[in-house]
């Protein structure tokens, strides 16, 4: 299939396919003419990919997790080689210790708002901060 019947079966811009093609996530064949041609099994490889994105997890990790994880009968992804699933829960870690520095930031900047003098009533001129 072309990349226009692509898009249209994926969802996902033409942009975004060529992306995937330059980090190594695609590769649809070329023809002589330069066009692109993609094989019905790509259609359900921009799903996972679009699956993995959402999960968090970055390009060059999924280049390297793609080829061990399938989809099963519905929507879920399986990992298939062994040492996949440490490698995942090594990325869940990651992402538990950058949720945990977020909600440390955000404490802190609610307290620096908390601390803040209310905004001026309608009408009122705002005040004058030093500095």
């Amino acid at each position: 299939m072309r990349m226009k019947e692509m898009v249209r079966r994926t969802g996902v811009h033409e942009r975004l396919l060529r992306y995937y093609e330059q980090q190594g996530l695609l590769a649809p064949e070329r023809l002589p003419s330069g066009y692109r041609v993609y094989r019905e099994p790509d259609v359900e490889k921009v799903r996972r990919i679009r699956c993995l994105l959402a999960a968090g997890l970055n390009t060059s990790l999924i280049a390297e997790v793609l080829p061990c994880i399938r989809s099963d009968d519905g929507d879920r992804l399986v990992p298939v080689c062994s040492d996949l699933g440490t490698r995942l829960r090594e990325e869940s870690d990651r992402i538990t210790r950058t949720i945990e520095e977020l909600r440390t930031s955000r404490t802190l900047l609610d307290s620096v708002i908390a601390a803040a003098p209310p905004p001026p009533a309608d009408g009122e001129a705002p005040s004058r901060h030093p500095g």
